[in-house]
Formats: C-alpha cells, structure tokens, sequence
C-alpha cells in the first residue's frame, strides 16, 4: 500500500519496531520500497528472547510461530509460556512497543505534522500506538484490522482469565469510539464488529488486502513437467488442520496419481504427524519461510493450491495471491461464505467444510477458469486508491489534548 499511495496524493511516512526476534524477515523487499521513503524505528521489550530462554532454546534460534501456540506440545514450560502469552501479555506479545513507539511518534508528528494516522494490527498494540497520537494530537485516527481482537481464531481452545479479557475488551472498544474511520480487510469482519458495536457502520469500511501484480510478470505462470504439486503457502496451525484431506490424497496416490505435497511456510506438529500417520512422510516436503517473490515461483509451479480459512470473518491474505496465479484452489473452512464467494466469483477454486474429505474437487477441478476480469479487482494498486479515498473522507483534525509525560 504504501509504495501505491503517493500516486493517489498521499505521502506515507513510517513508524515501525527497531528489532524483531521473532518474524522471518524478506529482506528483498526493501528493494520495492521508495528510497524517500521516511522510515522511523522505535525500540521495543522483545519478550521472544525471554521465550527461548525459558524454553531452553539458543539466543538465536528461529521460532516457528505453529509451533509457539501448538496444543499438541504438553511439555509443562510450553503450556506455562502459553498460558502467560495468553494472560499477561495485554493486548499482545508486542506491548513492550508501545511506550517508545508513542515517544517515536510524537517527535514524528512535532516536526513534520501529518493529517491522517494509520495503525495496522495485529500485533492490536500498535492500534493502541495510533489512538494514543490521536487523542494527543488531534489527527485523525484509522486502524486497520486484519484479524478480529478479542477472539482471534488463535484464542480458540485457550484460557484467558475474566480479568484479561475484560481489560482487553476495554481496550478493543476505546480503538473503536475513538476511531474516525474503521478498515475491515474482509466483509465478514466488518459484519461481526458493526453487529457488537452499534453505531459504527457509518464510519465501517472493507478494503481486501489483495496481491501485487509487480511480483507476478517475472513469473511463467505453466506447470513444471512432472509429479502434480499441491501447494501450501504461509502459517498452517494445528487448529486448520484438514484432517480428512490427508487420506484423499493417500487414496489418490494409490490409484496412481502422481501426487506431492508441499508447504512453504511453518506447518503446526499436529499437521506434520497427521500426514505421517496418513502415510504421506514420504511425498510431502516442507521449504520454511521464502522470500515473497521465490514463494510466488513456488505457487506458480505448482498443479494445485492449498488454503485453510479458520473460521468464517477470516480471508487468508495468501488467497489473493492465489487467485492471481490461476491455479486451481482447494480450500477448507467451516461457514466461510466470503471465501466461498471469492472463489466461485473469480471462477478460482472450491470451499469446503473441514468435515468432509476434499475427494469432490478432484473430480470437478477441470471445470475452473479463472475469470481475470474479477481477480483484477483485486490488484493492490486499485485497493489504495480505494484507501486514498477513505483517508481523504476521513473527517477533519479532532481537538487535540494535552500530550502526557508518559
């Protein structure tokens, strides 16, 4: 987005973490960044190098973030780390962020000024960043939401206690009161938050996170010679395990299809011992983490592509990516009407619930085109001048408070 802004009149200027133990970095994409890009950095508590050294691992070892909420691992320091990610870190692992970010944004916003303030979350501290600069400063204030707050799908099957929720709740709802725009990146999101907090559809919006079409044209779009590759890219928990597709895929196999699985990205230890037990050891390969654009070489080689959408206000980000490539898409999610529609408008792929077994789309997938006209739509460079126009809407400057010591 922010590479496509300055074309629809809007400068962006950046405030984002000094360090970060944890993410897997792509460093080839700061080549896609404007070198007059203005990019601050605010150091941070790193709570990640605590983790490792109470779990026992080296100072510089690669977290695997399926892995950090895994249900399946009931080692005794991992439920404790868990239960402490859960319950003390308030509204995420990033709190320790906030008070130099804020410091970092005031000094930001004293000398260069801006007239709108975007926040994208999760992490949902940075949201909290947004409204504390807001209120201080009296600029306009738009979070973004990726993932729902209080109940993101990864909460699911987790304890919080009375008292985390509650504080977490208010904090949820004072990002909201205070917002003067809201951005949802799916429709069922915006659905869910304009349901619980009533008064706010006005100022609601949905913007899909879409794909960029400058990482594809590189890419031949064709099918390397050999076995039929199904593709999974990005995080798959154990929680979006499709535990009835590994056996649809052990049956395909035996009837001599020339099948493969693949993941790029991390892949939960309950999915990986599930694929084992299906037999599939020996024909699935797990790559890591890629770069952004050696991950669109893989999606682009591949015969078919894996998606799981958790629960139904949850778009995958890697879906559009996907319908962009023209593979046909095998997705899995309980209730997911917006995947659902995604796939059927573009002509990309077909949904099913994680009850059933996949078996159909072997059968239908030869029926898919791709309609290029709806993937278009889109195309991150159309979704920012759709953002301009939401920040250009975005009501004039709030009166401004008197900036705390804090």
């Amino acid at each position: 987005m922010v590479q496509h802004l300055p074309s629809f009149g809007w400068q962006p200027v950046v405030l984002t973490a000094r360090e970060d133990t944890f993410s897997a970095k792509d460093e080839s994409l700061m080549n896609a960044a404007n070198p007059d890009l203005k990019v601050f950095r605010a150091k941070g508590f790193e709570p990640f190098n605590a983790y490792r050294a109470f779990l026992g691992k080296k100072k510089d070892e690669l977290l695997v973030a399926s892995e950090t909420i895994s249900q399946t691992d009931r080692r005794v320091r991992h439920r404790l780390a868990i239960w402490i990610r859960m319950n003390v870190f308030v509204p995420d692992a990033r709190i320790g962020w906030y008070w130099n970010a804020v410091k970092e944004g005031r000094g930001i916003l004293r000398h260069g000024g801006a007239e709108r303030i975007v926040s994208i979350g999760p992490p949902h501290t940075t949201l909290l960043v947004g409204k504390k600069l807001s209120a201080e400063f009296g600029i306009p204030h738009v979070p973004v939401f990726i993932d729902p707050w209080v109940d993101i799908a990864y909460y699911k099957g987790f304890r919080r206690s009375r008292l985390t929720e509650l504080l977490d709740r208010r904090l949820e709802r004072s990002v909201i009161e205070q917002a003067a725009d809201i951005i949802f990146v799916t429709r069922s999101m915006k659905e869910d938050y304009d349901a619980r907090f009533p008064g706010i559809q006005e100022k609601s919006r949905v913007l899909y996170w879409g794909y960029d079409e400058d990482a594809f044209p590189e890419v031949p779009m064709k099918r390397s010679s050999g076995p039929e590759v199904l593709l999974h890219a990005g995080n798959i928990f154990d929680f979006q395990n499709p535990t009835k597709l590994w056996a649809t895929l052990r049956r395909e196999i035996e009837r001599g299809r020339d099948l493969k699985i693949e993941f790029v990205g991390t892949v939960g230890p309950g999915i990986r011992r599930a694929i084992d037990d299906a037999g599939l050891g020996s024909v699935a390969t797990f790559k890591g983490f890629l770069p952004y654009k050696q991950m669109i070489g893989e999606i682009s080689h591949a015969a078919y592509l894996l998606v799981c959408a958790t629960e139904k206000r949850h778009v995958p980000g890697k879906l559009f990516e996907y319908v962009r490539a023209g593979k046909p898409i095998l997705a899995f999610g309980d209730d997911n009407k917006e995947v659902q529609d995604i796939l059927r408008s573009a002509k990309a792929g077909f949904l099913f619930p994680y009850s059933e077994d996949g078996a159909e789309f072997f059968r239908k997938v030869g029926t898919l085109r791709p309609d290029t006209k709806v993937v278009s739509r889109f195309e991150r460079r159309a979704i920012a001048a759709d953002l301009a126009a939401i920040l250009s809407h975005t009501p004039s400057p709030i009166p401004a408070i008197t900036p705390s010591k804090g």
